[in-house]
């Protein structure tokens, strides 16, 4: 940064003084004339300011950076500006004008920074960029307009009001000219405008009769199904009763008819059911019932529900893999299961060899459900067709197989109403892969299960992360990240909630968001590192702009960029908190040989590592040494690992000490949640790559805090 020019504010004319400079030396570095008018009087408004509040500041002139840019620092040594929130957002109200010149300023100048501490003064830095037109200017450049401004003398005030009534008068033709040119074009306006009204009035005609149509379909559809309904389910129920001989025997052929019946019936009521979904849907009747669950537990309801499908020695497999990693999902379960039948059961039908697997990814804030088959593929050119109702491919299997053509439809405008998607990639004869992508937050919903936790619910043996976030959405993400992990979240969605919770609660980290609506989150950080109760905690700021280097000059530990996944947060965080800590495991595992293989897997990690032969033996160790975690196998002689861990959570000095279920052992629902409420990770001993049991372990000990280097590759 090279200075140029300095003026101090003592007199009322070196307002005047602070104005005319700015002019001059924005004229030096090529500004064109209306831009030199707005930087001078914004500097003469805030050096104005700098006089009246504060009887005196000073003016610097600089030329910094690249591509260069023309910087105005304008200090005083007053009391500080009260309610400068308030200020800046608008929102304050003075007798004397106080602010109207701040806020005036801000907008005549491109980039506006204001600075102001109680006691301590106020500090306002503008700046603009030069023309790209106009080339860099050297160190001598710029030493020869420092020159010249100096031997300028300053105009007297009168010759400044008469620039100014100038200015003025330039600004007043220009406005007359702007407006005789908009009147003109909105003459203009008016004759198109009576076009425009003529056509939309045509289309306003035909899309109520459009609508119309669509209503009366609609009501068709539902009062058809309605109606269809009744006399299939006695259709149903007889054929039943016939089959089930309650009435006398058939004989083979009247049982091969009745059968036959019955399977007309179903086919019939499914087609129903598909239309009444239909006409639901697309009269916007339809209902969505988001609650939080768990894509296992959903996948493990799919596996008893989709097996009938399969013939009886078919040769087809249908693999529904265990998902991992995936946050619990908060929208309508009841439709994302349907369009996994669909979709599972459209793939079925036209698979006649190999397989077809179910799978789940987590993509930021959406889950990707997959169905992928070993079947007979769809052409490109069928490939949209397929989404259109009541539309069936012709090929070989089509005449074998029964069906309505509106699953996928149906499937496809489910995934619409959750705010998800539904696309296909297939190859004739080489099978077929449906995608359906679904937000992990129902969007449309007003209310989420995060709400801002009382102080007095919080665990004492998780650690508190307070979360300043606007976006309810968000803060459910965040809960969800740190769910099984050692910390827990206190979510506020504004600074004063924020101060408040600081003034109950010491939190271990701060997760800040600077683009708070109508709050200045730039103010807050200086505000927590210049306050020394809250100076040392460390602060990671989470927003969707790219200005780490600005948080961390305003003394933030760390930075990330919106959106952000669980294991980044958690490693991020690790590292803040626990960073230079000694971090010691604890193992507690009878048998040696899981114990040497435990140590092998963190062999390239910077930790500690103890171990118990027994159970008593590691609760010993456990409250002698205080791990940072540990691990624990569950069938152990004597003392099992459930009675360790029973132990280890009623002991006050062990009982916030994150423990890691490793084990073999077979467990039913009933002891699958206990452990999970009371551990931070369930792993099996049996994983049979080692490559997935040291990502498994890693991501658990993350979960448990520890910070980590793996291979010599940090990962935070």
């Amino acid at each position: 940064m090279t200075t140029i020019f300095t003026v101090e504010i003592q007199y009322e004319q070196d307002v005047v003084q602070a104005r005319q400079r700015t002019r001059e030396i924005s004229e030096q570095l090529g500004f064109a004339a209306q831009d030199q008018a707005r930087l001078a009087t914004a500097v003469s408004e805030i050096a104005r300011n700098a006089f009246q509040y504060a009887r005196g500041g000073t003016v610097e002139f600089s030329v910094a950076g690249e591509p260069q840019t023309f910087v105005i620092r304008i200090q005083d040594q007053g009391q500080g500006i009260p309610h400068l929130a308030e200020v800046l957002a608008g929102r304050y109200t003075s007798s004397t004008g106080m602010g109207l010149g701040i806020m005036g300023s801000r907008k005549l100048i491109d980039v506006f920074e204001i600075e102001s501490l109680p006691g301590q003064g106020t500090t306002v830095v503008m700046s603009k960029k030069l023309s790209k037109r106009t080339p860099n200017f050297t160190d001598s450049q710029l030493q020869q307009i420092r020159e010249t401004v100096m031997e300028r003398s300053p105009q007297n005030p009168y010759e400044e009001i008469q620039r100014q009534n100038q200015e003025l008068l330039r600004a007043m033709a220009e406005l007359r000219k702007r407006e005789e040119e908009l009147t003109q074009i909105n003459r203009e306006l008016e004759d198109t405008n009576r076009g425009v009204v003529a056509l939309y009035a045509e289309l306003d005609e035909k899309a109520s009769s459009l609508q119309k149509v669509n209503e009366l379909k609609t009501r068709f559809l539902s009062n058809m199904s309605h109606e269809f309904r009744t006399p299939l389910n006695s259709i149903l129920s007889l054929s039943r009763m016939l089959l089930a001989q309650m009435d006398g025997d058939l004989t083979v052929e009247q049982e091969k008819q009745v059968t036959f019946i019955q399977k007309a019936a179903n086919g019939l009521s499914e087609l129903v059911n598909d239309l009444l979904d239909l006409a639901k849907v697309e009269a916007g009747k339809i209902e969505v019932r988001p609650s939080s669950f768990e894509v296992s537990d959903l996948f493990g309801t799919l596996r008893g529900m989709l097996r009938p499908l399969l013939v009886q020695e078919s040769s087809v497999a249908l693999i529904v893999e265990e998902p991992e990693g995936i946050a619990p999902l908060y929208t309508d379960e009841g439709k994302v299961a349907q369009i996994l039948r669909n979709l599972v059961s459209n793939a079925l039908k036209f698979t006649q060899q190999g397989e077809v697997r179910v799978s789940a990814v987590q993509n930021d804030h959406t889950v990707t459900f997959s169905v992928s088959d070993t079947g007979i593929g769809i052409a490109i050119a069928d490939q949209e067709r397929i989404f259109e109702d009541f539309i069936q491919i012709e090929s070989s299997l089509q005449k074998q197989v029964k069906g309505t053509g509106l699953g996928l439809p149906l499937s496809h405008k489910l995934a619409e109403l959750l705010g998800g998607s539904i696309s296909v990639k297939s190859e004739l004869g080489q099978g077929s892969t449906f995608t359906a992508s679904i937000p992990i937050t129902y969007p449309y919903t007003t209310e989420f299960p995060t709400r801002l936790q009382p102080i007095a619910s919080l665990e004492p043996t998780r650690l508190p992360i307070l979360a300043v976030e606007d976006h309810p959405e968000t803060l459910f993400i965040y809960e969800n990240h740190l769910q099984q992990s050692t910390y827990q979240l206190i979510a506020t969605r504004t600074l004063a909630q924020a101060r408040q919770v600081l003034q109950q609660v010491r939190p271990m980290a701060i997760l800040l968001d600077i683009m708070l609506e109508g709050q200045n989150g730039w103010t807050f950080l200086r505000e927590l590192k210049g306050d020394e109760t809250t100076s040392t905690i460390p602060v990671l700021v989470i927003t969707i702009i790219d200005n780490e280097k600005q948080a961390l000059a305003l003394g933030a530990n760390g930075f990330l960029i919106k959106p952000v996944d669980r294991l980044q947060l958690l490693i991020k965080l690790n590292t803040l908190i626990n960073q230079n800590k000694p971090q010691k495991i604890l193992l507690i595992d009878d048998d040696p040989a899981y114990r040497y293989l435990m140590k092998q897997l963190l062999v390239n990690t910077p930790l500690s590592i103890l171990e118990a032969t027994n159970g008593r033996e590691g609760l010993a160790l456990a409250q002698r040494e205080q791990p940072t975690a540990i691990v624990l196998d569950l069938e152990m002689p004597e003392f099992s690992g459930f009675d360790v861990l029973k132990e280890l959570k009623h002991n006050s000095v062990t009982s916030s000490i994150p423990v890691i279920i490793h084990s073999s052992a077979q467990l039913d629902a009933q002891a699958d949640r206990w452990l999970a409420k009371q551990s931070i990770a369930i792993l099996s001993k049996e994983t049979g790559s080692q490559t997935a049991a040291i990502a498994q372990l890693q991501e658990a000990l993350v979960k448990a805090g520890l910070v980590l280097e793996v291979s010599g590759e940090s990962h935070v």
